[in-house]
């Protein structure tokens, strides 16, 4: 008779190490779609991309594969953005995100102009909140995300979701009027 080990296998032993490219393959839309919700500049979304995708590359050993890969990407992405928003050297371009032939069936200048300008405000806004409280308030209230899957996504419990949620709406409410009183000529979309 054989003796039946009940000890958990080592981590190593649970599954190969990260691999980037399989990262990249997998979670690609998360990642990307993370990158938004934590405020990256349209015209920095590739290099965060890539920068998140080098800290997965060096940090691999680090993941524990017994637990969900998704937290632990979420907060490689979180430092990521951070990171990238203590930089002075942002760029600030506007891509568009259509070609010059089809300019001729795009909205009207004045509607261009007023949707660029609500999206400048609504980025604004966005930009003063805690990032956590930011990425939460944008899946829930942007990407209507449930809170189950936010609370899967960021790692904690689905009640710290609700509290986070809260506070991210009162922080937006709060920046919106400070917002507001600066700009006091023009209304808010």
């Amino acid at each position: 008779m054989t003796a039946v080990s009940l000890a958990r296998p080592p981590p190593a032993a649970l599954a190969t190490p990260l691999d980037a490219h399989a990262v990249h393959a997998a979670h690609a839309g998360f990642l990307w779609a993370t990158l938004q919700r934590l405020g990256g500049h349209p015209s920095d979304l590739d290099d965060l991309y890539q920068e998140v995708l080098l800290v997965v590359h060096r940090r691999r050993e680090d993941y524990d594969p017994a637990s969900p890969l998704r937290p632990w990407l979420f907060g490689i992405c979180l430092r990521v953005v951070a990171a990238w928003r203590r930089r002075a050297h942002r760029r600030y371009e506007t891509l568009t995100d259509t070609a010059p032939e089809q300019a001729a069936r795009t909205p009207s200048p004045e509607d261009e102009a007023e949707r660029t300008r609500a999206r400048a405000v609504l980025h604004a806004v966005l930009d003063s909140l805690d990032l956590e409280r930011r990425a939460i308030f944008v899946m829930y209230e942007l990407d209507e995300l449930p809170c189950e899957e936010i609370a899967a996504i960021v790692g904690v419990p689905v009640g710290t979701v609700h509290s986070r949620l809260f506070a991210a709406r009162k922080d937006f409410q709060r920046a919106a009027a400070r917002w507001q009183a600066r700009h006091p000529r023009v209304t808010l979309p």
